[in-house]
């Protein structure tokens, strides 16, 4: 694993944080989230590429989370998991140079981290289902 990936989507997910619960702008957080962080230039920019990435298409992939979440209404599910969701999606969908499995695993030890067990085998079932959607369409 690389960690400066990781610390980049951890960066990324405190910025998309920050955009759910105060609104605030994406190309306003960058600086505020990582002017302290002791990250490399290419992590930032992995950051700020997640986030942008994902707030770009927000609104699609909250359609693509809702749609494999059964009975889970996205405005209902914890703050931190519906980030995790929409950052890993946002990932499945942009990025095909990451191995699908990699994105996966990375969006489930964050979820370890940042939330729950249980957090982390919701965040994994509705991965695997957008990644099956993903391999067959």
């Amino acid at each position: 694993m690389n960690s400066s990936r990781r610390q980049g989507r951890e960066a990324a997910l405190q910025m998309l944080y920050l955009i759910d619960v105060c609104r605030l702008d994406v190309d306003k957080i960058p600086d505020a989230v990582l002017s302290d962080e002791p990250l490399a230039a290419k992590t930032r920019e992995f950051a700020r590429h997640l986030a942008s990435g994902t707030v770009s298409q927000w609104e699609r992939i909250d359609k693509l989370v809702a749609h494999h979440a059964k009975n889970w209404e996205i405005r209902r599910m914890a703050t931190i998991d519906r980030c995790i969701l929409r950052m890993a999606s946002f990932e499945l969908l942009a990025d095909l140079e990451t191995p699908v499995n990699v994105i996966i695993n990375e969006a489930v030890e964050i979820a370890k981290r940042y939330s729950t067990a249980e957090s982390s085998k919701f965040v994994n079932g509705i991965l695997d289902k957008i990644k099956e959607e993903r391999k067959n369409g």
